[in-house]
């Protein structure tokens, strides 16, 4: 059985990864490719765009235009339109991978309840090696307990636009969780001037942009005489890209409810 999959935000880096990936996959079938409807793009060959040939599918400008034409929504465009486009999913009970990031708490939330009609797959990020370093992180946040400090770290390119990154926040809050702390209160997102003495309770977050850094994350367990350090580097985006896909094809067979790559990755 092939699963016919939509990707939002199509234009975009991870857009035309996701073309890619979709497209080398036995087990999927690009069938629409959206955009905002403003974009000059709209009517152009989706496989064109990605540089891997034609694919019959033009890029829309409207999802609801092309809601019978696909089992999964594949998500990674912004806020706004990720929320209209998981309103759509759910009316019409269509599968929804989102990689969108950037949300409010309120916008979140709103997301989240999309899940009680249909499925619904949220994560920060769908590389399986990054998905790994949650479950080792939670493990040694455990072990390490409060004898140590934590502090993240990431790198991206110039143009992404949200600080920190998804991933760096899903990273402090496995971490927060673990610790039995609430990362809203203990995050620290930027240090300068006469700060005083760390408060071990918190957790600090460095942010660094430039280049074509895919992403890099790095968290430090810091202990008096040694530390430990988790780190994952993406080298390119089809990491991700490959990752989404697969959590589509998982989702296609799922009830409605709301998933992470964990259960995609059976890691819980």
């Amino acid at each position: 059985m092939t699963i016919k999959i939509a990707i939002s935000g199509a234009s975009g880096r991870m857009g035309k990864a996701l073309i890619e990936a979709v497209s080398a996959n036995d087990q999927t079938a690009l069938t629409a490719a959206i955009e905002r409807p403003e974009s000059t793009l709209i009517g152009a060959d989706a496989g064109e765009l990605a540089g891997i040939g034609k694919l019959g599918v033009a890029l829309s400008g409207d999802v609801e235009a092309v809601i019978e034409q696909f089992d999964v929504l594949i998500d990674f465009s912004a806020p706004a339109a990720t929320l209209k486009n998981a309103a759509l999913c759910a009316e019409h009970g269509k599968g929804l991978v989102v990689g969108t990031t950037g949300f409010s708490d309120p916008e979140k939330a709103e997301l989240e309840g999309r899940g009680k009609a249909t499925p619904l797959c949220i994560a920060a990020n769908y590389s399986t090696g990054v998905n790994l370093c949650l479950k080792l992180l939670d493990t040694a946040a455990r072990v390490m307990g409060n004898d140590v400090d934590v502090e993240i770290y990431e790198a991206h390119h110039r143009h992404k636009v949200d600080a920190p990154s998804g991933t760096a926040l899903r990273m402090g809050e496995v971490v927060a969780d673990a610790l039995g702390r609430d990362l809203n209160k203990t995050a620290v997102y930027g240090r300068e001037g006469q700060t005083g003495a760390r408060d071990r309770d918190t957790i600090g977050f460095a942010t660094v942009r430039g280049g074509d850094v895919v992403g890099d994350h790095t968290v430090m367990f810091m202990a008096d005489g040694e530390r430990v350090e988790i780190t994952h580097k993406a080298s390119s985006r089809q990491s991700f890209a490959r990752g989404a896909v697969r959590a589509a094809l998982w989702l296609a067979a799922q009830r409605p409810g709301l998933y992470d790559m964990q259960d995609v990755l059976d890691l819980h």
